[in-house]
């Protein structure tokens, strides 16, 4: 009896502080890629989470190859780079919270790196919506399949002014 009582006292036990210690609440400000980009010394940490958002789920869910962080200093913001896959092209990826403006000379800063570039928005719940952005205008493909007119134009009813 005495080796069971033994034992059992000598069994650590996890408390709410050790929980902590090995799975902190804030676990983003401690990840090597979070304070690589904290170091490039953007003064917006808003971008900064944005692009780290963007750069887990480019590794984590999407799998992308050789993703990295860079500070773009005409723009005072966290590009990343990476391939889709393995042996794609490089692209550059410009992250933005939602509430950040973007105007035509960024579009051609970034666009002046020559990778392609995709756009991807950060809102406040951290949906990402990505965009891809061109030099120029660009023919979308048709759309694939049949097209059928069922006539459903001809049935819209017009507003009649009185």
């Amino acid at each position: 009896m005495n080796e069971v009582t033994e034992m059992t006292e000598s069994t650590d036990t996890l408390c709410v502080d050790d929980v902590d210690d090995l799975f902190p609440h804030n676990w983003i400000l401690h990840h090597p890629m979070y304070l690589r980009m904290q170091s490039l010394d953007v003064d917006d940490g808003a971008q900064v989470h944005a692009a780290f958002l963007v750069y887990m789920d480019l590794t984590e869910v999407r799998h992308w190859k050789d993703v990295s962080s860079l500070k773009c200093p005409e723009l005072q913001v966290v590009l990343l780079e990476g391939r889709e896959k393995e042996g794609a092209p490089m692209q550059s990826i410009l992250p933005l919270p939602v509430h950040q403006y973007l105007n035509h000379k960024s579009v051609r800063t970034v666009l002046g790196r020559g990778f392609p570039v995709l756009l991807c928005v950060v809102a406040s719940d951290s949906t990402l919506v990505y965009q891809r952005m061109t030099d120029g205008f660009v023919t979308p493909d048709p759309p694939a399949g049949q097209i059928q007119d069922h006539g459903r134009r001809q049935h819209r009813k017009r507003h009649q002014q009185h």
